[in-house]
């Protein structure tokens, strides 16, 4: 019998000693080059297709921007080092570069026992499983700037890996949700101040034409139109509270006969047996018929609502007699 194989410690994973193959770009951005700044939207879709098919054969998907330049996605590794060698399309000047932001992913890994390594050391190690950077996130408590234990790590690759592995430790990658773009010019969401074409715009009382260094007008959100005012420390307070809901008051009372007996205590519970046996005997000493029961008039009940008039009781048919005297 040979030796028992123990598994690895919680956290350790047994990874194969294969290199994995390094990632390749997958998309490529076609840029028109003109000297009257020319794009491709005077160009026919069939002479760029054609252009296409001819020297790299059928990629994945084509696509036009809003600009006017056409972003490609390929297939395998040999188209990638294939469109990027094409300097025409039939008589068009063109330059082919890979995307700067679709061939590449970010996530976010947490681990204490990084948190003194420095994020150099940590893009060296991780580099063969296609981590191109590396960026330590920061906290800032009582005026100091501290390094909490998550990293945002780049990857050479369009798809996210599910995990990484850090050593002897196999840790989660989790997608990267980055801060909204805002721009500080017009104070709109989606774009920076470098690219912004609106007006500009005061970040404190929403108004155009200035800038807030001076501003002492009331605080306004600019998005909502609507008066928000900044918490300071005077009244941070006073904005916490508003933003707690209203304490719901609990009844004071509880009616028993909702209870389950279980849950009753003796005495509302021996209460609430003599009530049933007291209604038990009023039932069985009734002696209503159900045609009785079934002349009742509900008039009573809609007093209010004087458009209702309940319908009489209909007449209760005579019996024929069948004896009757000749």
């Amino acid at each position: 019998m040979g030796k028992t194989k123990f598994g690895p410690f919680s956290g350790q994973q047994i990874g194969s000693k294969s290199s994995t193959a390094s990632n390749f770009p997958t998309f490529f951005l076609i840029k028109r080059i003109s000297s009257s700044n020319e794009t491709f939207h005077s160009v026919s879709p069939f002479l760029v297709e054609k252009a296409i098919m001819s020297n790299i054969c059928e990629v994945k998907c084509t696509k036009k921007l809003r600009s006017g330049d056409l972003v490609v996605e390929v297939h395998s590794r040999k188209q990638s080092e294939q469109i990027v060698k094409l300097k025409t399309f039939s008589n068009i000047q063109i330059t082919v570069s890979p995307h700067a932001s679709l061939n590449s992913s970010k996530g976010v890994i947490t681990c204490g026992e990084l948190l003194n390594v420095p994020t150099e050391e940590i893009l060296k190690e991780l580099q063969s499983q296609g981590v191109s950077h590396v960026r330590r996130i920061s906290i800032r408590r009582d005026g100091q700037l501290l390094n909490a234990k998550h990293l945002i790590l780049t990857f050479d690759s369009a798809k996210l890996p599910e995990n990484i592995k850090a050593g002897y430790m196999r840790l989660c990658v989790r997608t990267y949700i980055p801060n909204p773009l805002r721009c500080f010019k017009c104070q709109r969401f989606g774009h920076s101040k470098t690219s912004c074409r609106g007006t500009l715009t005061c970040d404190r009382c929403a108004e155009v034409g200035h800038e807030s260094t001076d501003c002492t007008r009331t605080e306004k959100c600019v998005n909502s139109s609507l008066t928000n005012p900044i918490p300071t420390k005077d009244n941070i307070s006073t904005h916490q509270s508003a933003l707690k809901p209203s304490a719901i008051t609990k009844p004071t009372s509880v009616d028993i006969e909702l209870l389950p007996m279980a849950v009753l205590p003796p005495l509302e519970k021996r209460i609430l047996q003599s009530r049933e046996s007291d209604a038990d005997a009023e039932m069985s000493s009734s002696s209503a018929s159900e045609e009785d029961a079934l002349e009742y008039n509900m008039s009573e009940d809609l007093e209010d609502s004087p458009a209702v008039i309940s319908p009489p009781p209909p007449s209760k048919p005579e019996k024929a007699n069948k004896y009757k005297n000749m």
